[in-house]
C-alpha cells in the first residue's frame, strides 16, 4: 500500500445505509415549516445542519430555527444503524493494508459519538473530520482538504467514496479523485464526476479494481 495514498469516506449513504430515514425526517420538517421546496429532502444531502438552517429555515423565528435543529439532533441519535453490503469488510480490508484512512462527515460529534458506540468504525480512521471541526460545509471542499492535512497527503493522492451531489462536488473541489456509491443517486446521474461509479462494496472485483488506485 502505498503509504502517500488515502481513502477518505463519507458516512450516511457511503457506510451507513441511513439515507432513507432521512428522506422521512426532512421531507416531514419541511412539510410542518411550509418550506414549499420540492424535493428538498434531496436537495440537502451532505451538508451540514447549520448550513441547512442558515440557508432554508433563517426566515423563521429564532425558537423555530432552535427547534428544527433540537429535533434533528435528537433524530441523530436515533437511527437505525443499517450498513451499506460489504462496506465493514471493504473497511477492514483496507485497514490491514496499512492504508490512511478518514472519515469526512457532515454529522456532528454528537452523533459520531453514537454510531461509534453503535457499530465498531472508529478504530478503522486515522482522522474524523466532523460538522464540528468545519466552518464551510460540503459542497466546500474545506472538510476534505483538512482529512489531508491530518494525514499529510496531497489532495491528488486522495481517494474520496461519496453518494450525494454536494459531497462529491466537495471532492472535486478539493482536487481528489472521487468513487461515487449509486446508494443515494442513479449511477448515471453521478458518473461524470466520478471515477467509478459502484452499487456497494460487496463484488470482489470492484474491491479489487479500488484497492488497485493505491498501487
Amino acid at each position: 500500500m502505498n503509504i502517500n495514498q488515502a481513502f477518505l469516506f463519507d458516512l450516511d449513504g457511503v457506510i451507513l445505509d441511513t439515507e432513507s430515514q432521512y428522506d422521512v425526517f426532512w421531507k416531514k420538517t419541511a412539510e410542518k415549516y411550509q418550506l414549499g421546496i420540492e424535493n428538498f429532502e434531496q436537495l440537502i444531502k451532505g451538508t451540514t445542519l447549520p448550513n441547512i438552517i442558515a440557508k432554508y429555515f433563517s426566515h423563521l423565528p429564532e425558537e423555530q430555527q432552535k427547534e428544527v435543529e433540537t429535533t434533528n439532533r435528537a433524530f441523530d441519535v436515533q437511527l437505525k444503524m443499517y450498513t451499506i453490503p460489504g462496506a465493514l469488510e471493504f473497511l477492514a480490508k483496507l485497514k490491514k493494508s496499512g492504508a490512511k484512512m478518514g472519515l469526512v462527515t457532515s454529522s456532528s460529534d454528537e452523533k459520531l459519538e453514537y454510531v461509534f458506540r453503535e457499530l465498531p468504525i472508529k478504530q478503522y480512521f486515522d482522522t474524523v473530520v466532523s460538522a464540528d471541526r468545519i466552518t464551510r460545509g460540503k459542497p466546500d471542499p474545506m472538510c476534505y482538504l483538512l482529512a489531508a492535512k491530518d494525514l499529510d497527503v496531497l489532495p491528488e493522492n486522495c481517494y474520496v467514496f461519496e453518494d450525494s451531489f454536494n459531497g462529491i462536488q466537495s471532492g472535486k473541489a478539493a482536487g481528489m479523485k472521487v468513487i461515487g456509491l449509486a446508494t443515494t443517486n442513479p449511477a448515471e446521474s453521478i458518473q461524470a464526476d466520478c471515477i467509478q461509479v459502484i452499487p456497494d462494496f460487496q463484488d470482489p472485483d470492484i474491491l479489487l479494481t479500488i484497492t488497485t488506485f493505491a498501487v
